[in-house]
């Protein structure tokens, strides 16, 4: 058997958990006790009960009971509009909560590019201008300019075939230089 001071905690510990504000009270379902006895479901559906019952009562001809009913359903009434303000007034502050956010990516994304794309036009070199004939004023482009031949590549010679040195020489003295002076 548990001991009464168990019991006592959990019963603490329920009404703490229950109680005031916060919480889902839209989704909620809660049990009151009305003059007709209890009312079971969320704030909506107790609103929609009383109401009927306030309805009910007034073509009974019973004024009392109607007024009644109408000031227990006024009383979910608030508790719902309380609960719905405070949801918006979470939504809106997420959504701050957001925009400052996306605000500061924003900004951290343009420092990072400004640099690249938008540099100052005082440090950018500055095209030459050419005068060709002394009216033009046109800015000389790369694609304006003659494109240089390309350098054609020399090839290694095969060389000739073996000829005798003195042959090679005496057919060609000019060929290789000066003529090589004989050895003593």
């Amino acid at each position: 058997m548990k001991s009464s001071r168990s019991r006592s905690r959990s019963k603490n510990n329920r009404n703490r958990n229950s109680g005031g504000g916060g919480g889902n009270v839209v989704n909620r379902v809660f049990d009151s006790s009305g003059p007709e006895g209890k009312v079971r479901g969320t704030p909506q559906q107790i609103i929609d009960k009383y109401n009927q019952l306030a309805r009910d009562a007034q073509l009974a001809g019973d004024r009392v009971a109607t007024e009644n009913f109408q000031q227990h359903a006024e009383h979910y009434l608030r508790m719902l509009a309380d609960a719905q303000r405070e949801i918006e007034a979470r939504r809106e502050e997420q959504e701050r909560q957001n925009r400052e956010r996306q605000a500061e990516r924003d900004r951290e994304r343009a420092a990072r590019q400004e640099p690249d794309a938008n540099p100052d036009p005082a440090q950018t070199p500055q095209p030459d201008v050419v005068d060709a004939d002394g009216e033009s004023g046109l800015v000389e482009t790369p694609e304006s300019q003659p494109k240089p031949k390309p350098k054609s590549r020399s090839r290694a010679r095969k060389p000739k075939a073996d000829v005798a040195p003195e042959q090679s020489d005496a057919a060609h003295p000019e060929a290789d230089g000066p003529a090589p002076e004989a050895a003593e």
